[in-house]
């Protein structure tokens, strides 16, 4: 399922246009994304949790030359699944 498709499905889930599904996803979206950002944490009980981590910097090797490569700490975003979810799956 893509983004259109997701739309698509919220707006007849709804009973909503899908420019206004689209509105609403965008918004989620964009609330989840600005909320990591920060360092925060986004809670949807039954369907999961986003937050980030930190990974450290580490040695790594270019898979091409075998040369050793230093690869730099970055932060990224983790999503962990709810019960409901998993249950479901």
């Amino acid at each position: 399922m893509n983004k259109s498709d997701l739309i698509d499905a919220m707006a007849a889930d709804a009973g909503i246009s899908k420019a206004a599904a689209k509105k609403a996803l965008d918004s989620f979206t964009e609330n989840v994304a600005n909320t990591m950002a920060k360092g925060g944490r986004v809670s949807l009980v039954g369907f999961g949790t986003f937050s980030t981590s930190e990974r450290s910097a580490r040695e790594g090797r270019n898979p091409q030359t075998g040369k050793k490569i230093q690869i730099p700490a970055k932060t990224v975003a983790k999503f962990k699944a709810g019960s409901e979810l998993t249950s479901k799956l």
